[in-house]
């Protein structure tokens, strides 16, 4: 294919990784809700006496900041969820073109590698929502692009010192991949100890890494070799079990005739290792922040599927495009109809009253493929009520909101209420709602019982909203 066609080819697939936004009015990824939520009480917190009285914002430095400064000009031109959502939408596209950016630069083509990587765009972590990381990610793309670009210019690395700053600020995991993929190209041209010498212009963010020090803390968890194989095998986990265990066999089966034929580009293959090590080394938690090694597993399958150098035929480089379309078009589908039943389920919020205590309670079966993209929705009271809500991410150094006179516990993820697939729920004793005016009840299956005196307010399909007696005063 000429290389215009190419290059034209791969910018439409990237635009075409916004589908699922193009598909729904309301985002499903896991974690928006509490997200678009932070940003409300970060516009509005000063000004609205319901959020006033319920939380609280303090800005500080640190490495999880990207989507929350977007937000923070965005928000009050566009409005809090037209500009949340199109920064959403704004994200994958952003991480597509930075792949084409890198294959360019390194290759002065596009060619199949790039087109393939786009499959593993949306990772679980887009999936889920982890935005500020999405958005590093992104952006460590286009900056390794850059680094590439500028080898010959003196001033490259007076340029990186700010520049690994601003995508460590967005988050702090989005420095760390592209320092492993400025190691990577740079050992492959200059050696070990060469190599690692010349990323010195990466290494500014360390001096607050270093400062905060093990704010957070480090987990592992429990049954680590399992949940190490675990990761991987969900590596690219969204939807569906067999399409998201196929893509990634497909990805590794391309990369593996790639090296047999040795069409696989050492500039990027040993980035793509390093990022494998990492997902294999790393905690699950680390610095206040979940899964910082599985967020790691996809971003390698996509780097190793742009080591792939081959300028392919057109029909291979048109079938290489169904791997991004098998993988973004049944989110779209899906994401349509989550969002028409969120929609439903959000209107028993029409019952609750400004700055009013909801307990979310969300049924999460145990042991689903398919990632639910409802277990924060009870963040929506906060976002349309003012509420007090029980599903925040709240009580780390990631996080810059903090609940005023909340219970103990009363954050993620007391609202999930995790049981046995096609067992009903017991509600009758659940903690948050004992510090709250109303439960907000999320699931298809019938709860086997309530609070006591708790009366119902509004039923909808898959939601119910519960007046409850005698809560407990706020502190």
């Amino acid at each position: 294919m000429p290389p215009r066609q190419a290059l034209w080819l791969a910018l439409v697939l990237a635009l075409m990784l916004a589908l699922p936004f193009a598909f729904s009015a309301l985002p499903q990824q896991s974690d928006f809700p509490a997200h678009l939520a932070r940003y409300r009480v970060m516009l509005e917190g000063t000004t609205d006496p319901a959020l006033a009285h319920w939380y609280q914002f303090h800005w500080h430095l640190g490495g999880n900041l990207g989507v929350d400064l977007l937000m923070r000009v965005l928000g009050p031109v566009l409005g809090l969820e037209p500009a949340a959502r199109l920064i959403g939408a704004a994200i994958p596209v952003l991480t597509g073109l930075g792949l084409i950016a890198v294959e360019r630069t390194l290759r002065s083509r596009v060619g199949l590698g790039s087109v393939l990587a786009m499959a593993a765009v949306w990772s679980p972590a887009m999936a889920l929502g982890f935005a500020n990381f999405c958005l590093s990610l992104a952006l460590a793309l286009v900056a390794f692009a850059g680094w590439i670009k500028l080898e010959a210019r003196p001033w490259r690395a007076a340029l990186f010192l700010p520049a690994a700053c601003a995508v460590w600020l967005c988050h702090m995991a989005g420095w760390g991949v592209l320092a492993v993929l400025v190691g990577g190209y740079e050992l492959s041209r200059k050696g070990v100890l060469r190599g690692a010498l010349a990323c010195w212009p990466l290494l500014l963010p360390l001096v607050p890494v270093l400062a905060a020090g093990n704010a957070g803390g480090i987990s592992y968890g429990g049954g680590l070799i399992g949940y190490k194989i675990g990761i991987w095998l969900k590596a690219l986990r969204v939807h569906d079990a067999g399409l998201d265990m196929l893509l990634p066999l497909v990805l590794l089966s391309a990369v593996y005739l790639a090296e047999r034929s040795g069409r696989l580009d050492r500039r990027l293959g040993w980035g793509a290792l390093g990022l494998v090590l990492a997902s294999l080394l790393l905690p699950r938690h680390l610095s206040g922040g979940d899964y910082a090694d599985y967020r790691l597993t996809a971003v390698a399958l996509m780097v190793l599927a742009l080591a792939i150098d081959w300028r392919a035929p057109r029909a291979i480089l048109f079938a290489a495009t169904f791997a991004t379309l098998a993988r973004v078009v049944p989110i779209a589908l899906a994401w349509h109809g989550e969002a028409q039943q969120l929609e439903t389920i959000l209107s028993v919020l029409d019952q609750v009253p400004q700055g009013a205590r909801v307990a979310g309670a969300v049924d999460a079966p145990e042991a689903p493929w398919a990632l639910n993209p409802f277990e924060h929705v009870p963040c929506y009271a906060t976002v349309r009520r003012g509420a007090l809500v029980n599903a925040h991410f709240v009580g780390n150094s990631f996080n810059l909101m903090e609940l005023r006179g909340a219970s103990a516990g009363f954050a993620d993820p007391s609202q999930r209420i995790i049981v046995p697939q096609g067992a009903r729920p017991d509600l009758a004793e659940f903690a948050p709602a004992k510090s709250a005016d109303y439960l907000w009840y999320i699931g298809d299956a019938e709860p086997q019982s309530l609070p006591a005196g708790a009366r119902l307010v509004v039923r909808v399909p898959g939601s119910m909203l519960l007046k409850l007696a005698s809560p407990v005063p706020a502190n």
